[in-house]
């Protein structure tokens, strides 16, 4: 009988061996599974990353471009403004002379049309002293 229970205890003790390796499996099995779904979770995360790394290199870059176009056409647009105070000045200078060409003109006309009266009287009196 002593047998028999010293058998009796060495089975039970494998199959408690057997039943906690069988735990113990399964919880390797799980944590590795864990574990891969973890790893795979931040290559994820990362690889989002790196993406949107390169997308805000791509906006910097592209912004920077954008930068540089807008000073160039207020520097245009400036040079543009300086172009047209300048062709403005010019004509106001321009209407001034021919305002006062205007003004000579409408002065030499009356003085015309003076000498022409001037002119007919004379004639009309050169008539009268001849009869």
């Amino acid at each position: 009988m002593s047998f028999n229970l010293n058998d009796a205890l060495k089975n039970r003790i494998v199959i408690i061996l057997a039943v906690l390796l069988a735990i113990f499996f399964f919880a390797s099995l799980s944590s590795c599974n864990s574990a891969m779904r973890q790893k795979a979770g931040r290559d994820k995360e990362m690889a989002a990353r790196l993406a949107l790394e390169e997308k805000m290199s791509k906006f910097s870059q592209d912004r920077s471009a954008l930068e540089e176009k807008a000073k160039a056409k207020e520097k245009e647009a400036q040079e543009l403004k300086a172009a047209f105070e300048s062709v403005n000045k010019s004509l106001v200078g321009e209407q001034l002379i021919n305002q006062s060409l205007k003004e000579e003109l409408q002065k030499v006309t009356k003085l015309k049309e003076a000498l022409e009266e001037d002119l007919k009287q004379a004639k009309e009196d050169g008539k009268k002293n001849k009869k």
